[in-house]
């Protein structure tokens, strides 16, 4: 079989119901295959890229009779639009036919939380995507031709599961074993989930039924842990076997695995400055992600020539993707985006993602085997695999460990006795495997089908008993951030409803998570009329945003936060229905505009408004991590802040969302990126999930490496910044300035003392009266240029830093310049001194002097002070929330805030002050010039001499010049003639002279001795 490139589609959708209240711009556009996309700033060119397909969903569609989209003729796109019908004939059609040929499969979708993947993947209602498409095509092609009198006998068997922080679950049970499920590799077929569910269907409706199994299952397990939804891989799996007799009668086997893959929203991830976190356990979030774009890449290499390792075994997603991406399967990606301009850096990530894909080859091979092959191959590897057990005679092969478990040079004999072991578990579990498999080739299908409807019957009994109370009763359904996973939680209300955590007394509806007390809320009423109120003056309890504090009637679509974590909505079983139910985000945010946020979108720019959403993402997490923090007593505290980037040490770029740490016991206080904390939350969500299953007998002694809690006070963090314009280079004058240092908030925390000298190739600092200035920057052009930068000290730190040090880079240096670090003190004096040198300037060099800059970074250590009395983190958190329980966003402070722009103000200040000195004393130089000139009476002064004098680079210079007044020509009477000077008289330049002229050369220019000069500045 020939290689086949991976077959790469885009889709853009249209705007969503948040976009359009946001005035959303489109910036996508679709030309044929070619995707084009806008940058909304302005600043780079529009990026263009061709994949297989790319689908117009943005607009150009009307709804017919039923509800389906098409598209609208009358639509100036209405020929552009891309239906559902057409995505599933150009992937779903060739993806349907693999399988019927024996080959393996698989489906990607591809985009950040909320892009559309699911609408062509799964889609909605009548508007049908390629899983439920694919699924329906197939059981009605098999019933074709078993009505054409076809004797194959077909099976398919479906499995779903779920990976988050790389552990695997199977999503067709309702639980998993702690720490996921193992992956284990047959040399034969790959890797493999051990224990999966693998179970027979009969008809669509039963994988239907399956899935909504599995999405129900998948998001108890999100609200009991307090998941990500969105961080989070789920792999469908459908095996399709045809079983048949071949020519020669011998019952043979053709198997396809065709696998639906929707992969964690590819947020705005990589460059958020997680990496270097201590606490590398939080960052296996990220893992299969970044290892599936490591994986991708390397195979892109290796389809153009180049030999690299593919890191398959470097995270679960790409173990169980390995014959997807690098062996036995046709691929097919979806790459799905927004159109919308505040979501430009997300798409532009997707886009890229998908062009690297498309560079990818597979090679896919018929799996097509007689079964009494199959059987006896399963057979003789089990008797290998079971000798080599019994005689202990299992060898550990030599390698590096891109192979699997191998022997690496250097290893102790304890590590390679663990290897062994390890090796030997492998053997003994690929031997059940095979086993299983045997067993299931020589099982009736229709027996399968019938063990498998008898074990869900009890199942399906209660989602029946359930579908009928929606009819009949009101209820609370669940809100999750994943759309996807909304309103599959019901908690029917049946008289009165206590709600608790799992702890003290049981309670009628148990809610899981942070700040859920034992007698959090109550639900009282009847048919028609439900009342809500706390249970516990402490317990946290919003209705549509607001605090409860007095029984409240509830109305239909209510929105309810229980503690932190968990949102639920008020159903009126009379009123309901399913397009109605709320969106996370909107009641997200009605939380955040209760507590005082600034949720109003009039007049803010696209960047303002993605970091907008980015603190309407992050509220709830903190408020997380603060339960968490209480619930644990950590004594740690979290808040958001928004960063310019001259408060991160930039020089240029947007503001950043970033959040605040504090110790409130040793002061010790970070600031996180918003990766980092994401990657710290995770972690405090699995220690949580330990402590809630048991609190008593919860060991909190945990080592600090581990503690997602712990900050290291010997790390070194950013103090502040201070930016330093290079305008005075421009004009070669000096800058002596005192300049503001800026922390995370924009506050002034002290002063540094900053200076910048021209000087001689030899490192002399120019005195005042080797007056170097120059007016015209543009006359330095070509000349070899020097100059120091030196970085004094600095003045009022706050007393809680220690070894303080600052370190900056122009783009001539290769690394950032440090000082050394000063202990003891709060007012270090660095004395750093470095010389520079552009040798034969440019114009590229001098545009860097006159608009560039550079910034200075002030890093310490924190002094962790000893608490001078145990604090309670609950009371800690309460003292700074107000009573209405309000987000945790860092409010503004007294202290002095520093505008970044008034920096630069006043540093272009000094720099025109002191270019009006030296022009000034230009002009004094000239008047001294013309004051000699009629002190000798004369009526002309030669030009070449006022050029000379304003461009004298000293006053001994200036003199020289005005001395040589009296070599020059003029005429006119001696400096001791009482009478007056004439009236001077032009030269217009022809040779002609006027009246009131003088016939002398061009290059003279009469000055009339009473005219005041000035030179405008």
């Amino acid at each position: 079989m020939p290689e086949e490139s991976v077959k790469v589609a885009v889709r853009v959708r249209p705007f969503n119901k948040r976009e359009r209240a946001r005035n959303a711009t489109c910036i996508v556009d679709m030309k044929g295959i070619e995707t084009i996309l806008t940058d909304p700033e302005g600043e780079d060119e529009p990026r263009k890229f061709a994949f297989d397909f790319s689908y117009w969903s943005f607009d150009g569609s009307k709804a017919d009779a039923n509800g389906y989209y098409g598209p609208d003729p009358s639509h100036p796109n209405g020929k552009k639009f891309c239906d559902q019908n057409r995505v599933f004939d150009d992937l779903g059609v060739g993806v349907l036919n693999n399988a019927w040929e024996g080959f393996n499969s698989t489906l990607f979708a591809y985009g950040q939380t909320g892009s559309g993947k699911s609408w062509s993947v799964v889609g909605y209602g009548i508007n049908k995507g390629i899983v439920p498409k694919f699924c329906e095509k197939i059981f009605q092609q098999i019933d074709e031709k078993k009505a054409g009198g076809d004797s194959t006998e077909y099976q398919i068997i479906f499995s779903m599961l779920e990976i988050y922080n790389e552990e695997v679950r199977d999503l067709l049970v309702s639980s998993n074993p702690r720490g996921g499920m193992k992956i284990r590799e047959n040399p034969a077929t790959g890797f493999y989930a051990q224990g999966l569910t693998m179970f027979p269907v009969a008809s669509y409706a039963a994988i239907e039924s399956k899935m909504e199994e599995g999405t129900q299952n998948r998001t108890v397990a999100a609200t009991q842990m307090n998941a990500t939804s969105s961080r989070a891989h789920t792999i469908v799996a459908i095996t399709f076997i045809q079983k048949y007799k071949n020519a020669a009668g011998a019952e043979t086997a053709k198997k396809s695995v065709v696998n639906l893959v929707d992969l964690a929203g590819s947020e705005r991830a990589a460059n958020t400055g997680a990496t270097g976190d201590r606490l590398k356990e939080g960052a296996a979030i990220n893992l299969s992600l970044s290892s599936l774009g490591n994986c991708i890449a390397a195979l892109a290499d290796n389809s153009n020539g180049k030999k690299v390792r593919v890191p398959f075994r470097d995270s679960v997603l790409t173990k169980l993707l390995k014959n997807a991406l690098g062996g036995n399967s046709k691929t097919v990606m979806i790459a799905a985006i927004s159109p919308a301009d505040i979501n430009y850096e997300e798409s532009l990530s997707t886009l890229r993602y998908a062009d690297r894909a498309k560079q990818i080859k597979t090679v896919a091979v018929v799996n097509e085997d007689p079964t009494e092959k199959l059987i006896r191959e399963l057979q003789e590897e089990n008797d290998r695999l079971k000798e080599m057990l019994e005689s202990g005679g299992v060898e550990i092969p030599e390698g590096n460990g891109e192979h699997g478990i191998e022997k690496q040079e250097g290893m102790s004999k304890a590590d390679v006795d663990a290897l062994k072991k390890e090796l030997e578990e492998e053997y003994a579990e690929a031997l059940e495997e095979n086993k299983r498999k045997m067993a299931e080739m020589q099982k009736n299908y229709d027996e399968m089908l019938k063990e498998a409807e008898e074990s869900d019957a009890p199942k399906a009994a209660v989602k029946a008993s359930d579908d009928e109370k929606k009819k009949s009763q009101n209820y609370l359904t669940n809100l999750n951030m994943d759309p996807a996973l909304s309103g599959y939680i019901k908690h029917f209300l049946e008289g009165d409803k206590t709600i608790g955590n799992k702890r003290g007394e049981t309670s009628s509806i148990c809610l899981p998570g942070p700040s859920i007390l034992e007698k959090h809320a109550l639900i009282t009423g009847e048919t028609g009329s439900w009342t809500l109120e706390k249970s516990s003056e402490a317990a946290r309890l919003l209705v549509n945003g607001e605090p409860v504090q007095e029984p409240t009637k509830l109305n239909h679509l209510d929105r309810i936060m229980f503690g932190t974590t968990q949102l639920y909505v008020f159903i009126d079983h009379t009123k309901y229905k399913p397009e109605d139910l709320p969106e996370y985000a909107d009641a997200m945010e009605e939380i955040a505009k209760s507590a005082g946020f600034d949720t109003n979108d009039e007049e803010k720019s696209p960047a303002e408004m993605l970091l907008k959403e980015d603190v309407l993402e992050i509220l709830p997490s903190i408020e997380e991590a603060n339960s968490i923090s209480e619930e644990m007593d950590k004594k740690v505290t979290f808040e958001a802040v928004i960063v310019s980037a001259e408060s991160r040490g930039e020089v240029s770029g947007k503001p950043e969302l970033f959040v605040l740490v504090k110790n409130i016991e040793t002061g010790l206080q970070y600031y996180w990126p918003r990766e980092k904390f994401y990657n710290r939350k995770f972690v405090m969500q699995e220690l949580f999930s330990k402590y809630d299953d048991d609190a008593d007998d919860f060991n909190g002694q945990i080592a600090d490496e581990k503690d997602p809690f712990t900050m290291n006070p010997k790390e070194d963090v950013h103090i502040g910044s201070l930016k330093v314009y290079l305008q005075s280079l421009a004009y070669n004058i000096e800058l002596t300035e005192q300049l503001d240092i800026i922390d995370y908030q924009s506050e002034q925390i002290g002063v540094c003392n900053v200076e910048i000298y021209p000087c001689t190739a030899k490192g002399k600092i120019f005195k005042p009266e080797d007056d170097v200035f120059v007016d015209d920057p543009r006359q330095l052009i070509g000349q070899d240029f020097h100059f120091k930068v030196k970085i004094s000290g600095a003045r009022g730190l706050p007393k809680r830093y220690n070894e303080i040090y600052a370190e900056y880079r122009l783009k001539s240096d290769a690394d950032p310049v440090r000082t050394k670090a000063i202990a003891g003190t709060s007012n270090p004096d660095w004395r750093l001194e470095k010389q520079y040198h552009f040798p034969n300037l440019t114009e590229e060099d001098i545009k860097y002097f006159e608009s560039g800059c550079f910034m200075v970074k002030i890093f310490g250590k924190q002094n962790a002070g000893a608490a001078a009395r145990k604090l309670d983190t609950k009371k800690e958190l309460r003292k700074k929330k107000a009573a209405r329980g309000q987000v945790a966003v860092a409010a503004n402070s007294v202290k002095k805030k520093i505008d970044p722009d008034n920096m630069k103000l006043q540093q272009n200040a000094v720099v025109a002050q002191t270019r009006n000195k030296k022009l000034n004393k230009r002009l004094e130089w000239l008047k001294d010039l013309l004051r000699e000139a009629n002190s000798r009476s004369k009526k002309k002064v030669p030009t070449r001499l006022i050029i000379a004098i304003l461009e004298a680079k000293n006053y001994k210079e200036a003199k020289r010049i005005i001395a040589s007044i009296g070599k020059s020509k003029g005429g006119g009477k001696s400096s001791s003639s009482a009478s007056t000077p004439e009236p001077p008289r032009v030269s217009n330049g022809d040779g002609a002279a006027k009246e009131g002229s003088d016939s002398d050369s061009d290059d003279e220019f009469l000055v009339n001795h009473n005219i005041t000069f000035r030179l405008g500045l």
